[in-house]
């Protein structure tokens, strides 16, 4: 009988889960689900965690309904980095969860890290900055805002370990996700007192901590009502899981040095498996655990499709025609030059910067060349995230392309070109649900007793589309190097502008 795992990938817009079989490999059900977001001027977004429970009933129904649950053995959940999901001692939400990219805690950024001695020493501390997207900000916000519901705070979860609670009634997490709260010590793989002492000298917040434990340790079996209401075995265990770019690199197969992954979506992140911290001195780099045991060094910059969509919208035109028309205006986009800063920028640390378009005449003013300059400006912006990693001594051999800017042949195409670096497209697009899936049955197998290594399964797992792949052009390679100098001096000249 086949072995089942489930993956469950929880994000901001939506969930999504799959059923991979761990003999043959094949997805045999998918399902998703929306969420909605409460959001205002001030910077605000948030989301009642009642609604991620609400979208996996829903996906964990359908997929459920569409195989044997018998068969299943184990449940994987990658979720939204950072958010902030305080329950009380009954283990009920106190509050809506802010989430990753919720702005309004930016005050609280600045009063840590002044607390902490300045940045260099935050830095030094736990091997990152206090970026407004991470937890700690959102903590101290609720101490400042509401204090009646900082009194009743009993345990802080992040959206994936409020998922695993639902699953098991276990308040666990692991080095991956709580990596990317800023009160983590990246290099010594634990909680840092220092800083939870510049968030509260209460000494509070140490009691709010879930126990912390190895990526390759289950959480739990399934409550046992969960398991009868979805036909689950009663011994069906649940992984560690993880943040989603931590499960997304697994789910890519970026478990090993040498191997990058670049995500095309609204935002864009870059990021490598590494055996040992890789931090940065000038803090632009977020230097994350992996949820594979490791290390995960990660660039995130804000706008990527958001160029390309809002191109679109201006130019009343659909992808289809978009992409036809940037083919046509050619490397360079006959000296127009994108700087994409419409959502400020976080790589470099720009947020209040806004998008530029340069290089402007009557003669290459055209509909192709604002198609084009959109594509290239938003990959200049992870070339300078790449440029990050490399300076760390991060070298890249591929990289491995998702989000939805992956499915353009040309946007491929243009990445191999101003990367410099052969460029791959997994044929499974879902790479945080198929990253707990595969993490499920890494957990799984090694509480068995096996001695099997993630590296091995992602391999039998994780393949890439043969037809979907573009290998660097040597005469683009050269110009684009000349046209990344230039965009290079127009972010310098426009810095000014830009603080």
């Amino acid at each position: 009988m086949s072995q089942l795992y489930i993956g469950i990938d929880s994000g901001t817009q939506g969930t999504k889960a799959v059923v991979l079989d761990s003999d043959s490999g094949e997805i045999l059900a998918e399902a998703y689900a929306t969420h909605a977001l409460l959001e205002d001027s001030t910077g605000l977004r948030e989301q009642d965690p009642a609604w991620w429970i609400a979208a996996c009933e829903q996906v964990l129904g359908e997929v459920t309904s569409k195989v044997d649950a018998a068969s299943i053995r184990g449940i994987g959940v990658s979720g939204q980095q950072h958010g902030f999901v305080p329950l009380d001692v009954d283990g009920n939400v106190i509050r809506p969860a802010k989430l990753w990219c919720d702005t309004a805690t930016t005050e609280q950024c600045a009063s840590i890290t002044e607390k902490m001695g300045g940045p260099e020493a935050v830095v030094n501390a736990i091997g990152n900055s206090v970026a407004a997207g991470f937890t700690a900000s959102k903590v101290v916000w609720l101490k400042d805002n509401e204090p009646e519901n900082y009194e009743r705070l009993a345990t802080i979860l992040l959206p994936h370990d409020y998922i695993n609670f639902w699953l098991t009634g276990e308040r666990k997490t692991e080095c991956g996700d709580a990596s990317g709260t800023a009160y983590f010590d990246v290099a010594k793989r634990g909680w840092s007192e220092e800083v939870l002492a510049a968030m509260d000298p209460s000494g509070k917040l140490a009691e709010c901590l879930p126990e912390l434990i190895e990526s390759d340790q289950p959480i739990e079996v399934v409550q046992p009502e969960l398991a009868r209401k979805f036909g689950l075995a009663a011994d069906v265990l649940v992984s560690s899981g993880g943040g989603d770019n931590m499960i997304a690199a697994i789910g890519t197969g970026n478990v090993a040095p040498g191997v990058v992954t670049a995500s095309l979506g609204t935002s864009g992140t870059i990021y490598a498996h590494a055996d040992k911290p890789v931090i940065d001195p000038k803090g632009e780099l977020a230097a994350f655990c992996s949820s594979a045991g490791g290390w995960l060094p990660l660039i995130c910059t804000m706008n990527v499709t958001v160029a390309t969509e809002l191109t679109k919208a201006v130019l009343g035109k659909d992808t289809v025609e978009l992409n036809a028309l940037a083919e046509k205006a050619g490397v360079g986009a006959g000296g127009v030059m994108l700087l994409p800063y419409f959502n400020g920028e976080r790589t470099p640390a720009l947020p209040g910067a806004t998008a530029s378009l340069h290089g402007l005449t009557p003669g290459n003013y055209t509909p192709e060349n604002l198609c084009r300059a959109a594509m290239e400006g938003a990959t200049f912006g992870l070339k300078y995230g790449l440029d990050v990693l490399k300076r760390l001594g991060v070298n890249p051999t591929e990289i491995r392309l998702v989000g939805g800017g992956a499915k353009s042949k040309l946007w491929r195409q243009i990445v191999a070109d101003v990367f410099g670096c052969p460029v791959v497209r997994p044929v499974v697009e879902e790479a945080g649900a198929l990253g707990a899936a595969i993490q499920a049955v890494w957990c799984v197998q090694r509480a068995g007793g096996a001695d099997v290594a993630l590296a091995d399964l992602t391999a039998q797992y994780v393949t890439m589309d043969a037809s979907a792949g573009a290998m660097p052009v040597a005469e683009h390679v050269e110009k684009y190097a000349d046209l990344y100098e230039k965009y290079l001096a127009l972010d310098a000249a426009m810095r000014t502008l830009n603080a």
